[in-house]
């Protein structure tokens, strides 16, 4: 699907037509002649536009005469919701400007792109592409700071659960956790590199712009704690796992020692009533009446004994 914005009575609204628009939304779904026609239209190479389509790309920006690409990752939501997926999965942005033009490109519904359709974003203007590419790198950061929290609330909430139980269903999480931060500790590590980058050799053209400058700096600064925050929160859950895994094998030493030990306990009495099985002649107090409960009592005694044994010895707890 692409729709055509720009800018008119203040706000902006989208237009039926592509010369009468500055901004390109290009978002599912679409197909691949719809995007050839549009790259012949305004003479951008197509793969500026299709690279952009791999889920996989990383971050990177590429310059070609008057055109300009930058692709930069993002955080999606796993709605599918599969255990063995993460919560969340990066995905990239294709930012394509030209003279007149910019152009957004998604593989997937991006919500960041989708508030700006809602006009959620202060001071938003289709017209001005550093500062539409600027917001972009803006709400990129606010997001992935949002979904860094929301998975250390779950994260916290998990472990709680843990504390009381340890059902498969709650590690199962803490895997989709430890997933969706490495995603976002590879995508910010990749987006901080590119902007860091993009200001040394000053590819949007603001270095004579103080505002657009401070506002550059301001999402490198949030760009480096939401990764920092991502690291953090990496170690923190490698940690948990860690210590979890040495509870649950401490637990279980501790329980097959005391099965051991019950075992053995109740292993005597057991042998000597299978002494008292065999069919022989000549066996103690074979010819007594009171054979059977002095055999009952020899066996408890002998088990008090074990008992004692292995408390004395610091065995049994």
């Amino acid at each position: 699907m692409i729709r055509y914005y720009a800018k008119q009575e203040k706000t902006f609204s989208e237009v039926g037509e592509l010369h009468a628009s500055t901004w390109i939304n290009i978002q599912p779904p679409f197909n691949s002649a719809e995007i050839e026609v549009l790259a012949n239209k305004l003479s951008i190479p197509l793969d500026f536009l299709t690279d952009s389509l791999d889920i996989d790309e990383r971050s990177r920006y590429e310059l070609e005469e008057d055109v300009r690409l930058i692709v930069i990752n993002t955080p999606i939501h796993n709605e599918e919701g599969k255990e063995s997926e993460g919560f969340y999965y990066t995905a990239p942005i294709g930012i394509v400007l030209t003279l007149d033009h910019i152009i957004t490109i998604t593989a997937i519904q991006n919500p960041i792109i989708e508030k700006f359709l809602d006009r959620r974003v202060k001071n938003f203007n289709p017209n001005d592409h550093k500062q539409f590419v600027l917001l972009l790198f803006e709400q990129t950061v606010f997001r992935f700071l949002d979904c860094l929290k929301k998975l250390n609330v779950k994260r916290n909430l998990i472990e709680q659960e843990l504390y009381d139980s340890s059902r498969n269903k709650e590690l199962q999480q803490l895997l989709r956790i430890e997933k969706s931060l490495v995603y976002f500790v590879n995508s910010l590590s990749s987006n901080e590199l590119l902007k860091m980058k993009m200001k040394r050799t000053d590819f949007l053209k603001i270095r004579d712009n103080e505002v657009y400058t401070d506002l550059f700096e301001d999402i490198i600064i949030d760009n480096s704690q939401a990764h920092e925050m991502s690291n953090v929160y990496t170690n923190i859950l490698s940690g948990t796992m860690e210590a979890y895994a040495s509870i649950v094998s401490n637990n279980l030493n501790v329980f097959i020692q005391r099965l051991t030990i019950v075992t053995i306990i109740l292993m005597v009495p057991t042998l000597v009533a299978s002494f008292y099985g065999m069919n022989l002649e000549y066996l103690p107090f074979r010819d007594s009446k009171f054979a059977f409960p002095i055999i009952i009592l020899f066996s408890i005694v002998l088990g008090f004994l074990l008992i004692l044994f292995f408390r004395t010895g610091k065995l049994f707890k």
